[in-house]
């Protein structure tokens, strides 16, 4: 409790799971995890009851996709980094472009690929659709941005043909499917379905919905 009398969060303890996940870049996943902590709910990156839930709920939540990844990916809506900081993180053999419309949270961004020696991370302040990107990247992934109709029209267009989208979704992901048909078929997307990753590992799971673009 602070001074104030008003109840503070304190950040959840480091899960077990985190050295698995991350390895030898677990002083940086520390790090950036610190620093989202301290500054997050000021500069408008996290909402107030996230800190008791940040490792579970965000970060290993991001970090257990990272083994899906290879080559060139563009983190759509990067936001606080999550996922692109953390994945870039654990996969610096990838190359990451994290795109991001507003401007404080561009500054967020360019400011923790400094300070956490990311020379695998670009940062791209715009819109998706407006970037000039387009059919540039391997891979795109975005998390907790929009529904699917929406998400697919501005993360499908970046992908190269026979590329693929690796988007972290909730709980409603499957039935977010159904109602993207339309986008789906649209932008050609293939071989679409959802993954739970974590079970058995992590104490709370993450689907990616992944499809081929155009392949």
């Amino acid at each position: 409790m602070s001074d104030s009398g008003v109840v503070t969060a304190e950040l959840e303890p480091e899960p077990e799971a985190a050295v698995a996940l991350f390895g030898d870049r677990i002083e940086q996943a520390r790090s950036f995890t610190a620093a989202l902590a301290r500054e997050g709910e000021e500069r408008g990156l996290i909402g107030p009851l996230e800190l008791p839930r940040l490792w579970t709920r965000h970060i290993l939540n991001s970090a257990i996709a990272a083994p899906l990844f290879s080559g060139s990916v563009a983190d759509v809506g990067s936001g606080a980094g999550l996922p692109g900081i953390v994945l870039a993180i654990a996969r610096p053999d990838v190359s990451w472009t994290l795109i991001e419309p507003m401007e404080r949270r561009v500054t967020w961004l360019d400011e923790q690929v400094a300070a956490l020696d990311l020379s695998n991370v670009t940062v791209v302040r715009g819109r998706a659709e407006e970037v000039g990107l387009s059919a540039t990247f391997d891979m795109v992934t975005a998390r907790a941005v929009s529904a699917l109709r929406t998400l697919i029209p501005w993360t499908a267009p970046l992908v190269r043909n026979g590329g693929e989208l690796a988007l972290l979704k909730g709980l409603n992901a499957e039935n977010e499917i159904s109602a993207a048909q339309k986008a789906i078929k649209k932008y050609l997307l293939s071989d679409v379905r959802v993954e739970t990753l974590g079970e058995g590992g992590l104490s709370e799971t993450t689907r990616v919905l992944r499809a081929t673009v155009r392949g």
